[in-house]
């Protein structure tokens, strides 16, 4: 008996090797899609990596070879912060020598804080109760900080400071008023007679929110009515100068 042989029928669909040649190509593809995106840097990102880098790898293992002027680094700005210093410094020294000679003392005090150099003045050393309007025996002190200031470029902040007592008359309806128009007086001596660019100044009535001391009995309340006099510190954010 002949055998027959049996006809194969046809498999539908493309051949095998086209599925495994499909995604081969497909894994390319991807391959490439994944080299092009990580191509593409985010500028703001890199340079922040690269200042992270710079801080925290190259200050550990710096060059050989000093660089004169690292890139971004103000090699001036020390010199300018030594100098704005020591100017201060020889502004108090000069206050205090001046408080010392006048025998001023226990009614202006001079000191350094991060501020700057703070001058508190009392009330009876600019005013008299209740006024805004310098008396004669301030012009001396104040002609003595004009001098110095117009050797800096620091701003300055003048403040004005009252009691609890409460202020009611027909020029200062409050203490606010009578606060504020003192800092003012201070600032237009100043500038009326030393020249002073006005843009340096800024004026500030607290009027009694402020005390240094409580207000609990008359020597209290004499100690709270006062005039700050801050030269600022360069180095102090001058978003804070207000503060």
């Amino acid at each position: 008996m002949k055998l027959r042989r049996r006809t194969q029928e046809a498999k539908n669909g493309a051949p095998g090797w086209m599925v495994t040649y499909s995604d081969l190509v497909t894994l390319i593809l991807v391959f490439f899609i994944l080299l092009f995106s990580m191509s593409q840097i985010d500028i703001i990102k890199f340079k922040a990596i690269t200042q992270s880098y710079r801080e925290h790898f190259l200050d550990f293992y710096p060059s050989i070879i000093p660089l004169e002027n690292p890139a971004g680094v103000d090699t001036e700005q020390p010199d300018k912060d030594k100098a704005s210093e020591d100017s201060l410094k020889n502004l108090l020294v000069e206050v205090q020598s001046f408080l010392d000679k006048n025998g001023l003392e226990d009614v202006i005090i001079a000191n350094r804080t991060e501020r700057g150099v703070v001058l508190v003045l009392q009330e009876q050393v600019l005013f008299d109760p209740g006024e805004a309007n310098l008396i004669g025996g301030s012009h001396e002190f104040l002609n003595k900080v004009g001098e110095l200031l117009t050797n800096l470029p620091n701003m300055v902040k003048v403040e004005g400071h009252t009691d609890d007592v409460p202020m009611n008359s027909y020029r200062y309806p409050s203490n606010w008023e009578l606060s504020a128009a003192r800092a003012s007086s201070v600032i237009k001596y100043f500038i009326e007679n030393h020249k002073i660019d006005s843009s340096r100044f800024i004026a500030v009535g607290y009027a009694d929110t402020r005390p240094i001391v409580s207000n609990s009995d008359a020597e209290n309340r004499k100690k709270n009515r006062r005039v700050e006099i801050i030269i600022s510190d360069p180095k102090y954010k001058q978003d804070d100068i207000t503060n």
